[in-house]
């Protein structure tokens, strides 16, 4: 069975999480797009591990990790990241591979990156980990791929600086690389999870465009990335937050008011630990946003959710969620392309009951309180997408299965 995992939001929905999670009964796991801008933290045992390449699954002693042919991979940072885990007592030997096809990252992209964003008129906020010139050198024909590292003549066309960059790591990456397509199809029975990275609205075609990121990361990107027809995806999860956040600009519809919700925003920020795994920049935070959300599950054919962070609103007396936006004179339900549009764009707020109980205590959906349930269950209905799982802590075991992802129907 293949199962892919994507954001459903702006990113930092909790996916390295879930992906942990489900990797228990996968054997191997597929991260299909982005790059060290990416970050996600796992809990095991009360320690963290902030991974921003390699996928979620590797905590695991036995499992398979691929980088997919749509990611973009910063050698340096991809080698610091497996000696942090190996300091760890993380065993990453023979467990870690690399599609052929995916493309590299060179040190002068990240000040490239940095400089294209400063000279924009309305800078995007990019993380200047040199994602956006990586996948442009892509499109334009002139990035490097894993492959190309064994190719002479390619590797005679480089300038000095980056023939130097890749010495010490031509041969170490070329012993991981693998063809994917050929991994894969030898494998057929296997239980294969595809891990995404950002969200469906930071993807290039979906997302809030141009605030968006230069990879894939919807559903569709698990195909392309993870070397696999779309007929062969037998499930897509969206994960998403019981609140929304975004890190840099962009528009953000149901943002919290600064003047009248500044308190409320700093509790959701601190209790949520709201601040980006890879620049440390705190996330912007807003109420959960149902428009975009119900916009993901159709762009994306999401078969089922996950709620995480749902803890978060424990203490609330009430919880309110955005059902429709408010542009000039008229309701919209649907999620605009346009940027000035959703900049435009005033929250249309539906009030729910606090349930006043701490979550974490819960065994079982049915040992959540009724508040909680009616929340989760009306997001069910407005999305037309069940909420098989539903996330009440960082740690695995804080984890509510209603649903397993792993079952077809």
């Amino acid at each position: 069975m293949k199962v892919v995992v994507i954001g459903a939001q702006w990113g930092d929905e909790g996916k390295g999480k879930i992906v942990d999670y489900l990797a228990n009964e996968a054997q191997i796991i597929v991260r299909f797009a982005g790059g060290a801008n990416a970050g996600h933290t796992i809990v095991l045992g009360g320690e963290e591990y902030a991974l921003h390449l390699i996928p979620s699954g590797i905590l695991y002693p036995d499992k398979i990790n691929i980088l997919g042919a749509g990611m973009v991979i910063d050698p340096k940072a991809l080698f610091e990241e497996i000696a942090m885990l190996e300091e760890r007592g993380i065993d990453t030997k023979g467990r870690i591979y690399i599609s052929d096809r995916a493309h590299l990252v060179f040190p002068r992209y990240l000040e490239m990156d940095k400089k294209r964003d400063a000279e924009r008129k309305k800078p995007i906020g990019v993380t200047g980990r040199g994602i956006g010139v990586a996948y442009s050198m892509k499109s334009e024909r002139d990035g490097i791929r894993i492959a190309d590292l064994a190719w002479k003549e390619k590797m005679d066309e480089l300038d000095k600086e980056d023939r130097e960059f890749l010495a010490p790591y031509s041969e170490k990456l070329l012993s991981m690389s693998i063809d994917l397509s050929s991994y894969l199809k030898h494998r057929k029975n296997s239980q294969v999870l595809f891990e995404g990275a950002q969200g469906t609205l930071l993807d290039l075609d979906l997302g809030t465009y141009p605030f968006v990121s230069s990879g894939m990361s919807s559903a569709a990107g698990a195909s392309v990335g993870g070397c696999i027809g779309p007929h062969a995806i037998d499930k897509v999860l969206g994960v998403f937050k019981a609140y929304s956040t975004r890190v840099g600009n962009g528009p953000l519809p149901s943002e919290f008011d600064p003047d009248s919700e500044d308190e409320l925003c700093a509790y959701v920020r601190y209790t949520g630990r709201e601040f980006g795994v890879t620049t440390g920049r705190p996330r912007r935070c807003g109420y959960l946003d149902l428009v975009s959300l119900h916009y993901a599950c159709l762009t994306n054919s999401i078969d089922s959710l996950v709620m995480t962070h749902l803890d978060v609103y424990d203490t609330f007396e009430e919880i309110k969620a955005c059902i429709a936006y408010r542009i000039g004179d008229k309701i919209v339900e649907n999620f605009p392309a346009s940027n000035e549009d959703l900049n435009r764009a005033k929250p249309v707020l539906r009030t729910f009951p606090g349930w006043k109980k701490s979550l974490k205590d819960s065994l079982t959906y049915e040992d959540f309180p009724e508040a909680a349930m009616e929340y989760i269950e009306f997001v069910e209905r407005y999305c037309e997408t069940p909420i098989d799982v539903v996330s009440v802590g960082y740690d695995r075991k804080a984890t509510i299965i209603r649903k397993s992802p792993w079952l077809l129907k």
